[in-house]
Formats: structure tokens, sequence, C-alpha cells
């Protein structure tokens, strides 16, 4: 298996160099050359499978460069019930991501935020860490992680790499714009290897230096950069695992269908969806959210991909989606447009020059309803009366990103014996402030993370300056 660049001017790689680099050197995504198809008698012997065995024969198809043995070891390590032991009550941690019903048989939640950082980030970083070590430590090299997080990826992130040796981390986010819960969880880590600098400005813009940094061959060359964010190709693979999961909790045979309602802002999680459905998984629909920051879902209603400025984009209730920009689209758009990296180059010149791009009118906006996403927005307002409605109906918690992807998902109604799966991102835990605000209580919180606002914390505050943020990285390598 190779990976090629969603811009076709680098050369076709090997998982484990993708692995290491992130963005390609044209600047585009990693992708396969192909997406590895899946059988019905692969789906009937997979449906039994633990979640450690099918992310073993899903990645299998993907990754041709470990020894089939060693990612097999490197898979039971990371999918364990020890590490996803959050499951709501009732629900089996062994399953690592439940199905919690809502309404039987026609819509449910997939929890997925049962790991570490009680964040969906988890279901990949967990294996991201591990990939990591094992790599570095075979090929006697050493990598400098930048990433950029808009609430939950740099904890994932560094609860992952934390302690592992030959790896640095240096994490950009939001300067005040993350929930008290979620800094905490990242600045409060005192392990040597970490670095949080928190940027003046929203998430595009640390996401842009992590970019400028990534595009540099050079300064990337010479202090080993390597990425964690969802531009890493590694981190999408990890999600398909939880569709084919999720497809075979919620249906009794491979004859149904299913559909998944994902709460997006910079399209990774989808976008893996995207590509089980590709796979041949048997999804009806992708149903994507997303918050006031509505860019994506302007795009699958009219065809026009217009990112907004820092100044554009609010700052809202569901902070991890404040995300104007959504780096993963450029895979989505790869597809779409029959894989012509020259297409793709041109639409993100047009992008990268902070322009937008219009398919209307064009053939690649007739192919857009095979792909079967249909999406919608949700608001604060709407925010609350969720959390408060699936908390009276229902008896069940969920955090604010949950909450759109719920909203979404009741306009959405799927046709008799096909479920509706939405995609649970967080524990209500790390949004307490609007949990207040929606239900006058305080939420759920695992007893192992009480007082973690109260920990000291660790964190530079600095301008989103790639020359200032790469200079604070070399002295520190």
């Amino acid at each position: 298996m190779r990976y090629i660049s969603t811009r076709g001017q680098s050369p076709a790689l090997p998982f484990c160099d993708i692995l290491l680099g992130g963005l390609a050197p044209d600047g585009g995504l990693y992708l396969p050359e192909t997406y590895p198809q899946v059988s019905r008698a692969e789906l009937d012997a997979w449906r039994q499978l633990s979640y450690a065995d099918l992310a073993f024969a899903i990645l299998s198809k993907y990754v041709d460069d470990i020894p089939a043995a060693d990612l097999k070891v490197l898979l039971d390590k990371t999918y364990t019930a020890e590490t996803y032991c959050f499951a709501r009550p009732g629900d089996n941690p062994a399953d690592i991501t439940p199905i919690h019903w809502l309404e039987k048989d026609k819509l449910a939640l997939q929890e997925l935020s049962n790991g570490p950082t009680l964040a969906f980030k988890d279901m990949a970083m967990q294996l991201l860490g591990n990939l990591f070590e094992y790599v570095l430590e075979k090929r006697g090299e050493t990598i400098n992680i930048l990433g950029a997080t808009s609430g939950d990826t740099g904890s994932a992130a560094e609860y992952a790499m934390r302690g592992k040796h030959n790896v640095k981390v240096f994490m950009l986010s939001p300067h005040g714009k993350m929930s008290a819960f979620q800094r905490a969880q990242m600045y409060s880590l005192q392990d040597a290897n970490i670095y949080n600098i928190a940027v003046t400005g929203m998430f595009d813009d640390a996401q842009d230096v992590v970019k400028a940094v990534s595009n540099d061959a050079e300064f990337k060359a010479k202090y080993k950069i390597g990425a964690v964010n969802s531009i890493n190709w590694a981190r999408v693979l990890a999600q398909i695992v939880y569709y084919f999961k999720g497809y075979f909790a919620a249906t009794g045979s491979n004859d149904q269908q299913v559909s998944f309602c994902v709460p997006s802002g910079n399209f990774g999680n989808i976008c893996a969806g995207h590509i089980a459905r590709q796979m041949g998984l048997p999804i009806a629909q992708l149903v994507l959210a997303t918050n006031e920051n509505d860019v994506l879902d302007e795009f699958f209603k009219t065809g026009v991909y217009r990112p907004r400025s820092t100044a554009e984009t609010s700052v809202t209730s569901s902070p991890s989606m404040d995300i104007s920009k959504a780096s993963n689209f450029e895979r989505f758009v790869f597809d779409l447009v029959g894989r012509d990296a020259a297409v793709v180059r041109d639409l993100w010149k047009q992008v990268d020059g902070g322009g937008a791009f219009d398919l209307r009118g064009t053939p690649y906006m007739d192919k857009l309803p095979g792909f079967a996403f249909v999406s919608g927005k949700s608001t604060h307002a709407d925010r609350l009366a969720t959390i408060k409605a699936v908390h009276e109906q229902y008896g069940v918690m969920i955090d604010t990103h949950t909450a759109d992807g719920v909203k979404v998902a009741k306009e959405h109604p799927q046709p008799a014996g096909v479920p509706l799966v939405v995609l649970e991102t967080a524990l209500p835990v790390k949004f307490a402030e609007t949990i207040r605000e929606a239900l006058g209580r305080e939420p759920e919180r695992p007893a192992a993370l009480e007082g973690i606002e109260n920990l000291p914390q660790q964190v530079e505050v600095m301008a989103p300056d790639v020359a200032a943020i790469k200079a604070y990285m070399v002295a520190r390598i």
C-alpha cells in the first residue's frame, strides 16, 4: 500500500514514512492510492470480533510495512477496557465504543469518549502514540510534534505521548477559548516532553502556524517535525474502525444499512466515515452537524466552500468545532473531483490565498449526492434545548458537541430499519459551564479527575508568529 498526496506533486510513500511526516511536501494530504474493498464475507467474519481484532483486520489492509505480529501487539496494547474505562452505567467497557440507544433501533449514541481524556480523539491518539514509539525505536530516530488544538486534540495527543521515548510535543491552543476543564487537562501536565503554547487568536491561527512550519521543508527536516493533528493519515485510519464497530453494534445483520451523524469542525471524524463507506460499509447517509461556524454546512447545501477569517469565526459553547478552515475537507474534495490533483491544487490555491471556491454548475456538484452527505447546524440556544431534552426524555447527559449532533440528527429522520447513530464526541464534564446553564446542575465527573482545574498549570502565551514559535521550539529541542 502506497500513499499519495492530494496535490499530486509528492512521491508515493509507504505507511511508516507518512506516519512521521504529517503534511506532504507539496502541501497536500496523504491518502491511499486506492481504498481497499471489504467483501460481504469479511463483514460477516468481522461482526463478532473484539475492537482490537477488528482494528487489526481493517488496518492490515492499509499497513504492510509493519510486520503483522507487531501490528497486532500494538493494537492489543492500545484498545483495552482498562484504557477506555469510562462507559455509561450499564454499558460494557470491553466493547470500547458501546452503543447506547436513545430510541431502540432508531436513534443511538456511540460512546467514543471513554478514554483517558474523555474525548473521541483518544480513539486514534492512543494508537498514534504507540505507533510513533514503535517506528522511532525501530529506526533509531526522534520526532518533535507540532500540533494545534481547538480543545480535545491537544490533551488526547499529550496524554498519548507523555513519557514516550524519543518524542517531544509542542501544542498550540487558542488562548482563553477552550473550557476550563480542557485547559486544565493540557496545561496541568508536568511531563518534561510536553510544551503548551496558548496562541492569542483562534484555532485557525494556530493551525495556520502548524501548516506554515510543516511547509518549511528545510526546517521540518532539520528539526524532525511531525504532526498529530488529523492531517496525519494514521489518525483518520484509526477512526475508520469505530464506524465498522458502530455498524455491527447497531444492526442485526449485514443486510441492513446504518446512518451516522457526526459533529464536525475539521472534517477528520466524518472523513473516516466517508472512507468506511467507500470501502463498502453499508452507510445510508453521513449527517454532518456544525455549530455556528457553518462553513461545511454551507458547502453541502450550496456547493460553495468559503472559509472565514479569524474575525468572522465565532467563539461558541461547542469550542472544539470553532473552526472555519477544515483541514481534512481537502481529502474529501480529492475524491469528489475524481482524484484529479490538478483540480485540487487549483481549488486550494484559491483557499490558501484567502478566498473561496464554488462548485455550482460543475460536474462535481452533480456527483455530490452520490457521496450521501447531508448537513445541518446548531446554535447555543439549540444546544441548551437539546441537552435539556435528552436529559429529560432519555435520562442521558450529553456534552455540547454531541448535542449539536443530536439536534441535526433529529432533523434527518431515517427510513424504517435504518438506525441513526450519533457519534458522541466528549463527556459533559469537559463543558461544565454550559451543562450548568442547560440543566442547573453539575455534570458527572470521573473520580480520578476531581479537582483537575486546581492543579498547577504550565503554559506559554505567544502571538501566532511563525518565526517566534519556531525559535521557541528550537530552544527546547
